[in-house]
């Protein structure tokens, strides 16, 4: 029983880590996209 809840324990944690790390992640590039693809507009309206 020890055993099963040791293996949880190393393996759950790192999992929900990585998920939550994920989640985050995934927000900020998000972000990042709408920003390059507002930056395109602004610098392809400037070259017109």
């Amino acid at each position: 029983m020890d055993e099963l809840i040791n293996t949880v324990a190393n393996i759950g944690f790192p999992i929900a880590i990585s998920v939550y790390l994920l989640i985050r992640v995934e927000g900020k590039i998000e972000n990042l996209t709408m920003s390059i693809h507002e930056l395109s507009q602004v610098i392809s309206t400037k070259l017109e």
